[in-house]
């Protein structure tokens, strides 16, 4: 140990010798544990799931960066560039601007719900015609005050004489202005048509009839204005009746918030008369004034951006779309999405039916060329390419039954965790065929609201055209009826076909008697719920007793001698004796004799011996109940306002 330092002097294990603390390393392998081990608790990594992408909106705009848009969806900028390559964009780094379809397709991809925020600024800004909404009550007269506004008569030929379309159409007014005007129907099943009206609106024009006053769907049309932030002008329809009351009608408006000019607000009031065309002028000065007010422009130069009021299935020039053009130019030849459609514009028609090259801001125009049915409602985005046309579409479409499946996989594990509270229901499957778009989209909310806790309306397939030997193929393969609304009577052989597979085909044109019929084969569906009810009672008379005459013949017996004081009284029955209204005994009857003859029913008035099983403790004056279980089926209930519900 002559050249061995300290340190290597205490790794020998001399260390007490020169005062060194050297640390022991342990020895590998297996050594005992003094004390005994801490068991932590298991922490499971939380899974980040789709759900809050999916219910949170992502806004997001032209020229933002991969950054930005990671911030706001919240996913990392490594994942983002990946799904950027799979797309088959290249960019130089993450601060590079994107395009906002190239934005919406990563953001769609990561599972987020997308609004597009557009640039308003542009180099020609030029003044636009305003556009109006005229929404009211059902049979107010809204349609007939355009019709005098524009000399022609569509109230005439639609079913029932009630609107049921949403119209959009240009009234040139005799100062030389021109007014965009959309006509939106009254009855309770189209709140979403009413929407959509009041979404794409500069002014809405209230149209109050004066004999009849504020109404539910007059105080719904408020409700959509106000939600779209839209000034309202009250059009008073109908004040040349006798029953005409107009100041009633001021006082109910003020009295639902609207603050009127008469009462010091700055909402203006015009009586008016459809029938005989008074005070039009007034009305039209009104618009204009309110247009000039609200200084209404709009940017001409650029990529459109438009808005699809309606959508139906042409035979001959097939899927059409009419939609309101809100910025920018769009000209026939373009590239568009509509909202998961695609398609290159083949022609532009105007209101008339006339072709044209451009559509510009505020003019409502129809469009065909695309290559499915879009949804009334979408939004109309002018894109470079085919391409890029294509591959948003598909994103679009993946993104939409992405959602479709999370929704319904959530409303199952809803259903089986309610199971055992709620009972069975019966299902009533329903096809849905109609003249266009929006007219599908409002049946089908009005059949949905038909549900009810006894029966599920259960919509398997909607379209839009006239009802096709597809619709029984399938109809016959679920058990479903086809609801034809507003669309031609199908041809004798799928008439026939239907009829060999048993299927129901309804065909109406008004929708108050297509939700009678529905509503009448729910109430028929439902299984209806058991009650107990009386049906008839007997008063005790007299106590008879019968000795038994040996164990194997039985023991004694009492007989209860009665009269009955109402309704009947059945041997099958479930019988009830009570005294003093307090119930001593329930249970079967054993025995029923009228005469000493056996019988089975014994009528008001009569007298009868009656014996029940396991209970003699009859007394002079006790009442015997007789129940009988019913089965009470569910009521169809329709209101004055067009609403119908299903009441169980």
């Amino acid at each position: 140990y002559f050249h061995a330092s300290p340190e290597l002097l205490a790794r020998k294990g001399i260390e007490e010798e020169l005062g060194l603390k050297v640390s022991k390393k342990k020895p590998k392998g297996k050594y005992k544990r003094e004390s005994p081990p801490v068991v932590a608790p298991y922490v499971p990594k939380l899974k980040r799931t789709n759900k809050s992408l999916q219910e949170r909106t992502v806004e997001i705009f032209d020229g933002m960066t991969l950054v930005e848009l990671a911030k706001r969806t919240g996913e990392g900028i490594g994942v983002l560039q990946d799904i950027l390559i799979n797309v088959g964009e290249s960019i130089d780094s993450e601060f590079h601007p994107l395009s906002i379809d190239i934005a919406e397709l990563i953001a769609m991809e990561v599972g987020a719900s997308v609004k597009r925020i557009h640039v308003s600024e542009g180099k020609e800004i030029l003044p636009r015609p305003p556009v109006v909404t005229v929404m009211g009550h059902v049979d107010h007269g809204k349609t007939s005050l355009l019709d005098s506004l524009r000399q022609t008569s569509v109230a005439a030929n639609e079913a029932g004489g009630i609107t049921q379309h949403l119209g959009a159409f240009v009234v040139s007014m005799q100062s030389g202005a021109s007014i965009t005007f959309l006509d939106t129907p009254g009855h309770a099943a189209f709140s979403a048509m009413r929407a959509r009206g009041a979404a794409v609106t500069d002014i809405v024009v209230l149209v109050v009839a004066a004999d009849d006053g504020v109404m539910p769907q007059t105080l719904e049309a408020i409700s959509h204005a106000k939600a779209a932030n839209v000034p309202i002008v009250v059009a008073v329809n109908k004040c040349d009746k006798p029953a005409a009351n107009s100041e009633r009608v001021k006082l109910q408006l003020a009295s639902e918030g609207l603050l009127l000019e008469d009462m010091g607000g700055d909402i203006q009031v015009v009586e008016v008369s459809a029938l005989k065309k008074t005070g039009l002028d007034n009305l039209e000065e009104a618009l204009l004034l309110q247009a000039e007010v609200m200084n209404l422009k709009a940017r001409v130069d650029g990529p459109a951006q438009a808005y699809v009021v309606e959508a139906r299935l042409h035979k001959g020039r097939g899927p059409l779309a009419t939609a309101i053009v809100k910025a920018g130019t769009l000209v026939c030849g373009q590239h568009v999405v509509v909202g998961s459609e695609w398609g290159r514009i083949r022609a532009i028609r105007d209101v008339v039916g006339n072709l044209a090259e451009r559509a510009t801001p505020a003019m409502p125009v129809e469009i065909e060329g695309l290559k499915g049915l879009p949804m009334a409602g979408d939004d109309i985005i002018v894109v470079q390419s085919e391409e890029r046309a294509r591959m948003l579409s598909a994103g679009r479409k993946k993104k939409f039954e992405r959602d479709r499946l999370l929704k319904i996989s959530n409303g199952r594990a809803e259903e089986l965790e309610q199971s055992e509270e709620v009972p069975q229901r019966a299902e009533m499957p329903i096809i849905v065929k109609a003249d266009v778009q929006g007219t599908v989209q409002a049946v089908t909310d009005a059949l949905r609201s038909l549900n009810s806790p006894q029966v599920f309306v259960n919509v398997v397939h909607v379209g839009v055209g006239p009802v096709c030997q597809s619709d029984v193929d399938l109809a016959q393969a679920c058990g479903a009826c086809i609801v034809g609304f507003n669309v031609k009577s199908p041809a004798s052989s799928i008439t026939m076909a239907a009829t060999q597979a048993g299927i129901k085909i309804l065909m109406h044109r008004v929708i108050y008697h297509l939700l009678e019929d529905i509503g009448n084969m729910i109430v028929e569906k439902a299984p209806g719920t058991f009650e107990t009810q009386v049906a008839g009672e007997a008063e005790v008379l007299n106590i008879f007793e019968i000795k038994g005459k040996s164990k194997a013949k039985g023991g004694d017996v009492k007989i209860a001698g009665c009269r009955v004081i109402d309704g009947c009284v059945s041997k099958t029955a479930t019988m009830r004796l009570l005294r003093s209204g307090e119930v001593v005994f329930e249970g079967p009857c054993a025995s029923l004799k009228q005469e000493k003859h056996d019988v089975e029913k014994v009528g008001k008035g009569n007298e009868c011996g009656l014996v029940l099983c396991n209970c003699d403790a009859f007394q002079i004056g006790d009442v015997i109940q007789c129940l009988e279980q019913v089965v009470r089926k569910p009521k169809f209930i329709s209101s004055e306002s067009g609403a119908v519900r299903i009441e169980c």
